[in-house]
Formats: structure tokens, sequence, C-alpha cells
């Protein structure tokens, strides 16, 4: 094997290895948050800086190939694309934390599981994950048929968002003492399709390194 074939076979390595740490990062943010776990949610925060330190050393990795080995073609494509991934993940883990702190900050003192299941939030958040476990499996088996799914489960977290807010509204008016917790809650609920557009971004990268086509500002349903 070429000293530049196992260069990239170890990147290849870390950017999954940052997409289990993000993985686990949402999945417990999820937790605490439909859980008003406290614990859980410090446990997000503790790990941040792990995601942090992955994407530091995985961008001087990629670089550092580039810089060396002057790729070409779909070397180069993929190089480029675990470049951009690689920073993705890195807002998606942000997400996770920031909805950590929501929870630490607000939910256990106002917690409403009725409300929660009302705006679909539960639902939302696994949306994420699945694309999150199906962009993974694509890049780990170089197989773009299944970005049709991420892209239509993302539309399906932004119906559910737009969804949320118009049933949030009336709450707001029937629970006035609660208006400051639902406008946080609001920024949750943004950040959670925020991730999954970021998501819909990786796969757009996944797409130009195995299928040589750019989807940005062009997809078709």
């Amino acid at each position: 094997m070429k000293h530049t074939e196992q260069e990239l076979i170890d990147i290849k390595g870390s950017i999954s290895e940052m997409w289990k740490l993000v993985q686990s990062q949402f999945e417990n943010a999820k937790n605490a948050l439909i859980h008003s776990d406290p614990k859980l949610a410090e446990m997000v925060l503790s790990r941040e800086k792990r995601v942090n330190a992955f994407e530091l050393k995985l961008d001087s990795d990629c670089e550092n190939y580039i810089a060396l080995y002057s790729p070409v073609a779909i070397d180069l494509r993929l190089v480029l694309s675990i470049l951009k991934i690689n920073k993705t993940l890195e807002r998606i883990g942000d997400f996770a934390d920031g909805i950590a702190r929501f929870v630490i900050e607000w939910n256990e003192e106002y917690h409403n599981k009725e409300l929660f299941e009302k705006l679909k939030i539960e639902d939302m958040m696994g949306c994420v994950e699945k694309m999150l476990e199906i962009t993974h499996n694509a890049l780990t088996d170089e197989n773009t048929t299944t970005a049709g799914i991420v892209f239509s489960t993302d539309r399906i977290i932004d119906t559910r968002y737009n969804d949320a807010l118009v049933e949030l509204a009336p709450y707001i008016n029937e629970h006035p003492q609660e208006t400051l917790y639902c406008l946080h809650l609001v920024t949750v609920m943004r950040k959670i399709e925020r991730a999954g557009d970021h998501c819909n971004n990786i796969m757009e990268e996944i797409v130009f390194y195995i299928d040589a086509k750019v989807l940005k500002h062009n997809k078709k349903d």
C-alpha cells in the first residue's frame, strides 16, 4: 500500500470518529432535553472540547495531505469534502452544546412534556439523528443512493419547525409567565432545524466526492 493511500485511510478513519462523537453528543442532548436531565446535559458540555479538538486535528491532517501530495481528481475531492464535512459536524456539535445549555438553564424548571409532544421536538431531533446515520453510512460505503432520503427528511424537519411555531403562539398567550422560556425554546428548535440543514450540506459534499456533481443551489426534488 502506498503511503498516500494510508494517509487517506487515516483521514477517513478520523472523520468517522468525529462523526460518532457528534452523533453521541446530539443523542445525549436530545435525551437531556426530552427527559429534563441536567446531568446528561453537563456530560454534553464536558465533551464539547473533544469535538473542537477533533476538528482542529482533522483540519490540520487534510491541509498537510494537500500540501505534501498535491492530490488530484477523486482524492482531491475526498479531502476537500472531508474538510467541509469536518467543519459542518463541529457546528452540529455546537448545536448539541447549545441545547444542553438550555436544559441546564431553563428546562428543569419549566419542562412540559405535553408541550414538547405537541411541538414534535423529539421527532425533529430523531430526524436529525437519522440523517447523521444515513450520511455517515453513505460516506463509509461510498454510495449516494440514500441522498434523496436525507433531502426529504430535511424538508420534514422544516415542516415540523414551522408547525411548531404556529402551535407555540397560542401557548404563549395562555401562559404569559412562560414567554421568556418559550422564546428560548424557539432558539432550541431553530438549532434542531439548522442541524438538519447541515446534514443536507454534508450529503451534498458526499455527492460531490463520489459522483463529482455539485448540488449546492441546484438540488431537484
